[in-house]
């Protein structure tokens, strides 16, 4: 694969799109995202924190990939957790800076 291939050529595979298949915690790590970083008003809110305290959290979470048309009867993911995941993911990034976020400040 080539970096000039089309960003949705990407998550293709024999002419099947799969760019539609989400992790259903993406969302909800930015549901909650608001809230908890509410709690930390210490924690600068710029480009590299806010990407660095996605990702975190979402790695803390297991994964719940879901297709486009898929019926979910039950989240074994509480709202608990995640709230947990990104208070963890927060200070983390809170205790560990990485470095010059400011050139990276969100208007």
């Amino acid at each position: 694969m080539t970096s000039s291939r089309r960003s949705e050529d990407r998550y293709q595979f024999l002419g099947v799109d799969l760019s539609a298949i989400r992790n259903r915690n993406e969302f909800r790590v930015i549901r909650h995202l608001p809230e908890i970083l509410s709690e930390y008003p210490e924690v600068e809110q710029n480009l590299v924190n806010i990407q660095d305290i996605y990702a975190l959290a979402l790695n803390l979470l297991p994964a719940r990939y879901t297709q486009q048309f898929s019926i979910v009867l039950k989240d074994p993911v509480s709202s608990d957790r995640v709230r947990d995941a990104l208070r963890q993911a927060v200070e983390r990034v809170r205790d560990n800076p990485t470095g010059p976020a400011r050139q990276y400040e969100m208007e």
